[in-house]
């Protein structure tokens, strides 16, 4: 049973209500959707979720050789998972081949029934691997 949410937070541990990581998984193999964070919700059983989760991702990257437009999606579980939220294909010059590029995401599962979520790349018509060289994928239980 989860634990009662309470009006103080003196000696409270908020830690699992903010969970981030900033660890790269890995890069897309040209035009593959792929996964570049992944993030475990801790203790997830034990949190009591009122509303849902708030999520937020953030990337730099290098386009490959031919792309020509980037998607980013945040899912539950897996590249398989149910999408959160997607931004559509992003275009234009700052989004072509072998330049450097940052972009962010913010979406809201209002019925979460997973401990993983991860933060996904898409690079049309990429005939080369891209690279993420900085990765942020955030969390708010609330």
């Amino acid at each position: 049973m989860p634990q009662p949410i309470t009006s103080n937070v003196i000696h409270e541990d908020l830690t699992v209500r903010f969970p981030v990581t900033t660890t790269v998984v890995a890069s897309p193999a040209a035009a593959a959707e792929t996964i570049i964070a992944s993030l475990a919700i801790p203790q997830f059983g034990d949190v009591a979720i009122v509303s849902g989760i708030l999520l937020q991702g953030w990337a730099a990257y290098t386009v490959g050789t031919s792309g020509s437009a980037v998607t980013f999606r945040i899912r539950q579980t897996n590249v398989a998972g149910t999408v959160v939220v997607s931004t559509g294909a992003l275009t234009g010059s700052q989004h072509g081949a072998g330049i450097l590029s940052a972009d962010d995401i913010t979406g809201y599962d209002a019925t979460p029934g997973v401990a993983t979520y991860v933060l996904t790349m898409q690079v049309t018509a990429a005939a080369a691997a891209s690279t993420v060289s900085a990765v942020a994928l955030a969390a708010t239980v609330i």
